[in-house]
Parts: C-alpha cells; structure tokens; sequence
C-alpha cells in the first residue's frame, strides 16, 4: 500500500494511527457495560434506588444516541485529529469526575460527560478507518474495528464483575484513566486530519429536532421494562419521539446542506444493510440481556459468574471479526450474511427450550455459536452498506447506522424484555398458594419464569428469521460506489 498522507497532503504513519485509535475507542466503548455489575453496591454506598442507579445505564444510551447524529456534523466541520482529542479528554474529564465523585449526581454527570466522549469516538473511528482504506480492503480494516465495538461492551460485564469482588467500585474507573491519558499524549503525535471537511453550517432547529427526538424515543424504549407498554410515560415518550424524528427527517429531505444526509437511504444496498444490521443488533442485544438473566434467576449464579460464561462467546466474537472482514474483501457479504444468520438462529433456538438443569456448559457453547454466526454478519454487512455510497457520505452513513443500530438495540431490548415479565407475571400461581402450599407455589414461580425466557427467545428467534430473510436480498458480488474509485459490481 502507498505512503498515507493526511487532507493536508502530508505523509503519516498508518499503523501508529490505527493503534491509537483503537485502544482509545476501546476504553470509552468498554464503558457501555462497564457497571454492569456495580449496581447493587452503588446503591448501597449511595443509598439509593434501583430506578436511580439505572439511570447510570439510561443516561449513557439516551446522551450516545442523541450524541451520534451531531457527530456527522462535526465530522465534516473539525479536523478527525483535534475531534478525537475532543472525545478523548472529554472522556477523561467524566471518568476522572466518576472516579471522584462524593454523590451519586455527581457520578452521574461524570457518566453523561464521559458518553459524549464515546458518542464522538465510536463513529470517529468507524468514519476514519473507512476513509484511509481503499474500498477493496474496508473489509479487513472493519473488522479490526468489530474488535474494539464487539469485544469491549461484552467484557465489560466480567471485567466489572472482578473489580467489584477484589477491588473498589471507583477502581473501575480508576484503571481507564492512566490508559486514556497515555493515549491523549500519543494522539498528539500520531494521530492526523484525514477525513475532508466541508465546513457546514449548523441547522439549530435540526440540533433541537434530533436531540429531542432520538432522546424522547430512547428513553421511552429504555422505560418499557420497568413501566410496561401501558406506561403513559412510555407511550407519550414514543409518541413524541416518532413525531419529532419525522419532523425532523422531513427537515433533513428540504435542506440543501442537511444536518444528517438522509438520502442515504436512496442508495438500496446501504438501506438493506442498515435495516440487516438493525435486527442483527435487537437479535443479539436483547439476548445479553436475557441470557444472564437466566442464569442469574434460575440457576441462581453471581452477576460475576454470568459474565464469565458470556466472556468465550465474546472472545470467539472478537477473533472472527478480522478473519470476516478479510472473507468479505474477497467474496462480498452476501454469503457471509447468510451463514451468519443461519448460525445465529439455529443456536438461539435451543435456548427456548432451557430446563432448570440445562448443562452451563451447553449454554455457554451455544451463546459462543450464536457469537460465531453474529461476527460473520455485523461488521461485512456495515461495510457493503458504506461501499455503496460515494466518499462525501460516509460520515453520513456512518453516523445513520449507529444511530439505526441503537434504536434497534433498544426496540429489542424492550421487546425482549417486556415478553419475559408479561409470560412470567401470566403464568404466575395464585398469591394464595404461597400461604397453603408454599413448595407447590415455588415450583410454580419456576415454571412460569421459565416459560418467559422460553417466549423471549421464541421472538429472539424471530429476529434471526427476519434477519436470514433480508440477508438474501443482498448483493451477492462487493458493490462500491462509483466514486469510491471502481465501477458497481452486479448480482
């Protein structure tokens, strides 16, 4: 591969970049599920609620959401170097206030200060290894960037686990904070402007529109498995949210220079891969969710112990991703696609039919199949979707697939999770048993808790049809945009 040069023409040292890149990107993005298991003793240091603690959850999701539609703009308005700088000190600043702080608000606002950070890194990072690398070889570079998006959130969980048996709560954020500020030093070394700009201008109604909008939809996803979909907080925040993204994704469509391309949905290849990356994410996420939930509940293990048993399917995840990514440059995403989502739903499937004394070691075998067939579909079908759309739009595309993939995620969660409590509290024996008979009422309980998980993973298993289903109507050769330097590949 020739010499890299930056916007400025000037040469830069590819390898180097990349590496700060992904270890930065790797510690704000390992904050998603970071205090996954500190919540109980957060609540006990802070005396608070489980509706408070969650907030730490919620908020994070509902600032990243509302943050990555912005970052398009600052993309093409700020230089990649002095924006990556932007996320990174911006990250340390929250995670040093977390690390310190006295009160739960004022974790809570190192929380929310720390999610702008990753709200600009994670797009950042896909965006600039997507501009620096030709169309031909996007595959093998996406798929060293499914390391750090896969691999991170789904160690977290264990990771957190660990650090809450042996250390502090704080020492969770205690230990991000040497690495983070080692990569602020390199970034001002190594890291380069190579994304072009074209200084737009900013749309303040849009800034409001979208904030808003993505905000009021994901919180109201996010209340659904406290509230139910009775909820009139859930319902009205819905409704608000679809209103207001439709008045502003009708605002984007007017404008000459939108403040989030939307016409990249014009492009089929990019919208079906959107779409397929969407209901891989509800597949996958909401099984997080749940699976740890069954172990937890049933099987009566640790939060620690339930991450542990995730940890091979995250491992396997991780080492695929670059092995795809280098299957993709060669043969496209469409067989990819479709051995993934094959595996993905043949393995949930054994999931909705778990008995109290399912072997853990099945369990954990067919959580990492299910890793194995997502790792072949994520990232190969992510890259499809932007090598259809010419250089000036991956920004754009970048920031509406995030963006896609997070409603998604949070869609799934909530549909998961919803059906689990709703077919459990269904299948429920009559309060009166617990007086009369209370081991006939215990057995009882067991059963329709199990019955819960077995509905969810049925939808689970939903998800992955629908997704087998779109993947056939992908493109069966690479297809790269015209302006990206080659001619379109048919079917």
């Amino acid at each position: 591969m020739k010499q890299a040069v930056d916007i400025n023409g000037k040469p830069y040292n590819r390898v180097l970049l990349i590496s700060v890149l992904l270890l930065g990107s790797f510690c704000t993005i390992l904050n998603q599920t970071l205090l996954a298991t500190a919540f109980p003793v957060l609540m006990k240091d802070f005396k608070i609620s489980a509706s408070t603690v969650q907030w730490l959850t919620t908020g994070f999701m509902l600032v990243n959401g509302i943050m990555i539609p912005i970052t398009a703009w600052m993309m093409n308005k700020f230089s990649s170097k002095k924006l990556y700088l932007f996320a990174m000190i911006t990250f340390l600043i929250g995670t040093l206030q977390c690390f310190l702080a006295p009160s739960f608000n004022l974790l809570l606002i190192g929380r929310l200060i720390q999610t702008i950070g990753v709200g600009v890194s994670m797009p950042l990072l896909q965006t600039i290894m997507l501009t620096i690398f030709p169309p031909e070889k996007r595959g093998a570079a996406m798929g060293m960037t499914g390391i750090v998006i896969g691999l991170a959130p789904a160690l977290g969980p264990t990771l957190s686990g660990w650090i809450i048996d042996h250390y502090h709560w704080r020492d969770l954020f205690g230990m991000i904070i040497p690495i983070v500020v080692i990569v602020i030093v390199l970034a001002f070394f190594f890291m380069k402007s190579v994304i072009p700009l074209s200084n737009p201008s900013i749309d303040i109604l849009s800034v409001i529109l979208s904030t808003l909008g993505f905000g009021s939809l994901l919180y109201g996803f996010s209340s659904v498995g406290n509230d139910g979909w009775g909820s009139k907080i859930v319902i009205s925040t819905l409704i608000l949210g679809i209103i207001l993204i439709a008045l502003f994704s009708r605002r984007q469509l007017k404008l000459e220079h939108p403040f989030l391309e939307l016409r990249v949905f014009k492009e089929p290849v990019f919208m079906i891969a959107a779409i397929l990356s969407g209901v891989t994410n509800m597949a996958m996420v909401g099984a997080e969710m749940v699976i740890p939930l069954y172990i937890q509940n049933i099987r009566g293990e640790s939060a620690f112990h339930s991450g542990l048993m995730l940890l091979p399917g995250a491992l396997v995840m991780g080492a695929m991703m670059p092995i795809t990514g280098i299957i993709f440059d060669k043969y496209g995403a469409k067989r990819l696609a479709i051995t993934g989502m094959f595996i993905l739903t043949a393995a949930t499937a054994p999931f909705a039919f778990l008995t109290e004394t399912t072997p853990i070691l099945y369990i954990i075998v067919l959580y990492a199949i299910r890793m194995f067939g997502i790792s072949m579909v994520m990232m190969p079908v992510t890259t499809s979707g932007m090598n259809a759309l010419p250089e000036k739009l991956i920004t754009h595309g970048t920031a509406v697939n995030n963006t896609f993939r997070q409603i998604a995620s949070s869609i799934g969660t909530a549909i998961l999770i919803s059906v689990l409590t709703n077919v459990t509290t269904s299948k429920l024996p009559d309060k009166t048993m617990l007086k009369t008979t209370p081991l006939a009422y215990k057995e009882g309980a067991t059963t329709a808790t199990l019955s819960g998980y077995h509905a969810a993973f049925l939808v689970a298993i939903v998800f992955g049809i629908l997704g087998l289903t779109i993947s056939l109507f992908l493109k069966k050769n690479p297809v790269i945009n015209k302006d990206a330097g080659k001619e379109e590949a048919g079917q």
